[in-house]
């Protein structure tokens, strides 16, 4: 995906920076096509999948289930001890630096090109929250 830049030696809040946008497109189009098309329902079932709390326990899931390759575990890791210098205005530390690692892992499978393992995590992210089972 990056000519000058391999995606492994980004930073992971950069990462994290590109994998915030590329969910949130996803979960943009997958609203859509499941019929929801009026702007404030699309923002408030947007907020459930995009929220701190909701990645974290997506990851956590991962985690638990060994579903990432070493490389991803390695990813996310570097994503969750990122050091920010925001804080989290409304959810716990814990669940925002694992959001990050749930960023910074999209991020960097999107500009690495890989592009189906990303639509196999998305689709199981999105089917783990909208399920609540985590």
């Amino acid at each position: 995906m990056m000519a000058n830049q391999n995606p492994i030696e980004l930073k992971s809040l950069a990462l994290a920076y590109m994998g915030d946008v590329i969910y949130e497109k996803y979960i943009r189009e997958y609203l859509i096509t499941e019929g929801i098309v009026k702007v404030q329902q699309l923002h408030q079932h947007a907020t459930k999948f995009v929220r701190a709390t909701a990645q974290a326990k997506v990851v956590h899931f991962w985690m638990k289930h060994d579903i990432l390759t070493d490389q991803e575990l390695a990813i996310v890791k570097r994503g969750r001890n990122a050091k920010s210098s925001s804080t989290p205005k409304n959810t716990g530390v814990q669940d925002y630096r694992y959001s990050t690692a749930f960023e910074a892992l999209i991020g960097f499978l999107y500009l690495d090109g890989q592009t189906e393992r990303l639509d196999t995590l998305i689709a199981q992210a999105i089917d783990i929250t909208e399920k609540g089972d985590v």
